[in-house]
């Protein structure tokens, strides 16, 4: 890393986007709950949105592996409007399910009114029957407009944005198929600072669909889907990107192949606070993985000795999705894993010296979970105090689990945590409507402020059901509406145009928080690219510190709440 260089800035520089002012009328509100009339909700608008989407689970009595995961979801702001738009990821073809058309992905575009329309079709992307599972978004050409990576089984595809509403497949010349693998979770980071977006793939277990393992008994309709011991595992691949549209395969070069991977999940963050981003893996029946970067293109893998791999009983479990936050406003990045049923999700607390203790049960999010199999989970201020909360998205594997388990149900509820200001939280689930407790076979979860009205949304895929997308409706609670919020935008210039990999330090009177640009996140999902941060009463942000992965240092000051703004790079 370069050396830090500070270069203050007023808001001239600033070129801030929204305002609470400027947004559109919003439509009628959901009623509060009145089991609890002061809490945030989220109201299912997935209706009224126009996002009608459809994931095909491709089923077949061959219970092929394949059927279980899929699958993501994603948000891209893709014509660079101002407002995300939404991408919705599907499966396809199989020995044993063909239908006469390809399942699709679908692109809705945000009409900036609460509603989406759909653009697939003209927008150039289109399967051609290969069975995807995730979706990271970057811009790795840095010319301004997100691309779109799409992770599949055997081969995996890279869409480029041609910046007028179409994208072209350029997987073939980029060479980042990852032809053979079963791709799961990707992530886009610049690793070296080179100020070019590279890109971690992982990968899940060594499969052969068209030689399916039979599991589960014999019995009528006790076949069941595989367990991943079943099956050898796979290791990550990273691509370095060169600047010429195309990659290099330096994983075994980085010091990153690992074959005892089986992995579905990506954090990419720096979690040791040297300025460069290190690499944290989920794996399904397998120890995480945590890999920090030398700065030098290598990384080196200190997961024995950082408390992170294993439950607190020194086992490995089934690592589902993954996410890094800073919990307790201390500038440490804690670890959430979550896992299977008769596991707990598990939660590990930064020591702030490299090492990681499983703080699951002191955090309060041990028991309420232990029956539900868990993908999609994301760290957020859903209600803007200041404090980061938790969403999971549950959704079991096996769709004939009560056969083996009364008590276990294969769509099962989602669970909202509210951070209590300590690390710890509450489960506010009861809080919420009747549409967001409704049983799913839930997957992908993207979360994202989809309407620009400061309170952060989220979109679910379901396995084999229809998407969701939910509007967080805090703006009308009669406590969090006094909340303030404000919402960053990074635009690199020496560094990566995304600003991925860039550290903030916002300071309002008494409030200090702290939040990196990251990669990755969730289960095989794409996140909101802006950073928010929640800030209670405070109606003013004293102090706005920016390092950037390039080095150099930026500060603003005094800058007014409720507004998305975004900060460009400065040159020194």
């Amino acid at each position: 890393m370069s050396s830090a260089r500070s270069t203050p800035v007023t808001l001239t520089t600033v070129a801030v986007i929204f305002s609470l002012a400027a947004l559109p009328a919003q439509k009628k509100t959901a009623q509060p709950n009145p089991a609890n009339p002061y809490s945030v909700q989220f109201a299912d608008v997935t209706a009224q949105s126009g996002i009608h989407f459809h994931h095909v689970r491709a089923a077949s009595d061959q219970k092929l592996y394949l059927e279980t995961m899929g699958a993501g979801a994603g948000w891209i702001d893709y014509n660079q409007d101002g407002y995300l738009d939404a991408i919705l990821i599907n499966s396809g073809y199989t020995p044993f399910f063909h239908p006469p058309a390809a399942p699709q992905p679908a692109l809705y575009r945000n009409n900036r009114d609460g509603t989406f329309t759909d653009v697939t079709a003209a927008s150039g992307i289109h399967s051609d029957g290969t069975f995807f599972f995730g979706v990271a978004v970057g811009d790795y050409d840095n010319d301004g407009y997100p691309d779109i990576y799409m992770t599949g089984y055997r081969h995996s595809v890279l869409y480029h944005n041609n910046g007028d509403g179409t994208f072209t497949d350029i997987t073939a010349k980029a060479g980042v198929g990852d032809d053979g693998n079963w791709a799961t979770a990707a992530g886009w980071f610049d690793y070296d600072h080179d100020g070019k977006l590279d890109l971690l793939v992982t990968n899940y277990v060594t499969y052969d669909a068209d030689h399916p393992v039979s599991c589960g008994d014999n019995r009528p309709g006790y076949r069941a889907y595989c367990h991943p011991d079943s099956f050898p595992g796979t290791s990550a691949r990273l691509y370095h990107n060169n600047g010429d549209g195309t990659f290099t395969d330096v994983t075994e070069k980085a010091g990153l192949t690992n074959k005892d991977g089986k992995s579905l999940a990506v954090v990419l963050a720096d979690l040791n606070g040297d300025g460069w981003p290190d690499i944290f893996i989920a794996n399904d029946t397998q120890r995480n993985f945590i890999y920090l970067n030398n700065g030098d293109g290598t990384f080196r893998d200190v997961t024995y000795t950082s408390g992170a791999g294993f439950s607190e009983e020194g086992k490995p479990e089934a690592g589902m999705s993954a996410d890094a936050a800073d919990l307790r406003n201390l500038n440490r990045y804690d670890l959430f894993v979550s896992h299977l049923d008769f596991e707990l999700n598990r939660l590990y607390r930064s020591n702030g010296d490299g090492t990681y203790t499983d703080a699951t049960i002191q955090s309060g999010l041990a028991k309420t979970n232990y029956l539900n199999s868990s993908f999609g989970a994301r760290f957020f201020d859903f209600d803007n105090d200041g404090w980061r909360d938790l969403l999971v998205i549950n959704g079991h594997i096996l769709d004939n689990i009560p056969l083996y388990h009364p008590d276990v149900k294969y769509a099962e509820s989602k669970k909202l945590y509210r951070n209590t200001g300590d690390g710890k939280f509450a489960d506010a689930s009861i809080t919420q409507p009747a549409a967001f407790l409704a049983p799913k076979v839930g997957r992908g979860l993207a979360v994202g402020d989809y309407d620009n009205d400061g309170w952060q949304d989220f979109l679910v895929n379901n396995n084999g059901e229809d998407a969701q997308l939910f509007r967080n409706e805090g703006a009308t609670s009669p406590t969090a509406a006094k909340n303030h919020w404000l919402a960053i935008k990074l635009v690199g210039t020496k560094s990566n145009r995304d600003g991925i990999g860039a550290t903030i330090k916002l300071t309002a009177r008494n409030l200090t928080l702290y939040d990196q640009s990251k990669g990755g996140m969730s289960y095989c999902s794409a996140q909101d690219p802006r950073l928010y941060f929640g800030l209670g009463d405070r109606t003013q942000v004293d102090k706005i510190e920016i390092q950037w992965p390039s080095g150099i240092h930026q500060t603003l000051e005094k800058v007014p709440t409720n507004q998305i703004i975004t900060i460009k790079e400065a040159s020194q």
